[in-house]
């Protein structure tokens, strides 16, 4: 999954940049939309981030590029890689900010551990096209 979105002024911190939380919001953020849309119908909720490390900062009116990948898929846990990129107005190609792994876990209105079914994420999913 890819997704963007533009970084405004209150998502700044007080040198200016963005703001590393912000960021890891977003990141968990469009983690899970991918997550959810891979598991219709299970609760999914975030486990884990691995390493946070921010390379790079960002200036205001950066746009940024998320790409969500699936690597993992235990039981209960699904795990995405997050890549964020933003643009060089200058060369015109991509420079990586930050990189991640999420994992999530399916679970049931009590909060205990529920089954995911096993996904083959190399098949392209079908489109119904009475939508």
């Amino acid at each position: 999954m890819e997704t963007y979105c533009i970084v405004r002024p209150e998502h700044l911190n007080h040198q200016g940049y963005l703001f590393g939380g912000q960021l890891l919001k977003w990141v968990d953020e469009y983690a899970w939309l991918a997550a959810a849309r891979d598991f219709p119908g299970y609760i999914i909720v975030t486990r884990a981030m691995d390493d946070i490390s921010f390379s790079r900062r960002v200036c205001n009116g950066s746009i940024l590029r998320f790409e969500i990948t699936h690597v993992l898929q235990g039981q209960s846990s699904v795990t995405y890689s997050v890549v964020v990129c933003t643009s060089n107005s200058a060369s015109q190609s991509e420079i990586m900010v930050f990189s991640t792994k999420v994992t999530f876990v399916s679970i049931d209105e009590k909060g205990a551990k529920v089954k995911l079914p096993q996904r083959d994420m190399t098949v392209p999913v079908e489109v119904d096209s009475d939508l």
